[in-house]
C-alpha cells in the first residue's frame, strides 16, 4: 500500500498525534463543557462536530500540499522550513502561556444539532488548525515522493481518527479528567513541556534534513 508511510515515520507521527490530542484547546474545552453541563450526548455532539471540521482541514491540506509539491519541489521544501519555524513558535507559546482549559457553564438543554454545528464552526474558524496542518503534515512526506497525495490524505485522516478515539475516552471520564487537572495543575503543565519538546524535536529534524 503506497499511501502508508514507513513504520518509523508512522510511529513518530502517532506519538505526535497522541500528545496533540490530549493537549487542551478550544475543541476539548467545548466538548468537556458540554459533557459536564448537558451530559455525554451533548459532549459527543460537540466532539463529532469538531471532528467533522477536521475532515475538511485534512482534505484541503492534502490536496493543497500535493498541488504545491507537483508545481514546485523547492517551494514545498521552503514550506517545510517555514513549518519548522512555526513549530518552534508553538513550542514557545506552550512554555510561555501554557494550556487553556476554561470550562464555562452552558445550558444543559442545548439542542444536539446546535451543539454539533457549534463544534464544526469552532473547528473550521480556527486559523491555527489550518496553519498547523499545512506545516505539520509536510514533515512526514518527502519532497520527491510520487505517492505524496495519498500519504497526505492518509496522515490527515489518521490524525482525525486517532484524535477522535482518544477524545471519546476523555469524554467518558470527563468529570474525573477535569477534577484531576484542577487538583494537579503540574500535570497539565507537564503536557505543555511535552508538547514544546516534541515540537522542538520535529523542528530540528526539519532543519537538519533540509540542510543535507
Amino acid at each position: 500500500m503506497n499511501f502508508l508511510p514507513t513504520p518509523s515515520v508512522l510511529a513518530g507521527f502517532t506519538a505526535a498525534c497522541v500528545l496533540l490530542a490530549l493537549t487542551p484547546g478550544p475543541d476539548m474545552t467545548l466538548f468537556l463543557s458540554r459533557t459536564l453541563s448537558g451530559g455525554r450526548k451533548l459532549g459527543l455532539a460537540a466532539l463529532l462536530g469538531a471532528s467533522s471540521g477536521l475532515v475538511v482541514h485534512a482534505l484541503l491540506a492534502a490536496f493543497g500540499l500535493s498541488a504545491l509539491l507537483a508545481a514546485s519541489a523547492p517551494a514545498f521544501t521552503a514550506l517545510k522550513l517555514v513549518g519548522g519555524i512555526y513549530l518552534l513558535w508553538l513550542a514557545y507559546q506552550a512554555l510561555r502561556h501554557g494550556s487553556a482549559l476554561s470550562l464555562a457553564k452552558t445550558d444543559g438543554k442545548a439542542n444536539y444539532w446546535v451543539t454539533f454545528a457549534t463544534g464544526v464552526g469552532i473547528n473550521l474558524t480556527n486559523p491555527k488548525i489550518v496553519i498547523f496542518f499545512l506545516t505539520f503534515l509536510p514533515q512526514f512526506v518527502e519532497a520527491g515522493d510520487a505517492n505524496a497525495s495519498a500519504k497526505f490524505l492518509f496522515l490527515g485522516l489518521y490524525f482525525l481518527v486517532l484524535g477522535t478515539i482518544l477524545n471519546i475516552f476523555v469524554l467518558l471520564v470527563a468529570g474525573k479528567f477535569v477534577a484531576a487537572v484542577k487538583a494537579n495543575p503540574k500535570a497539565l503543565r507537564g503536557f505543555d513541556f511535552g508538547f514544546a519538546g516534541l515540537m522542538g524535536l520535529f523542528a530540528l529534524k526539519l532543519f537538519t534534513a533540509q540542510g543535507r
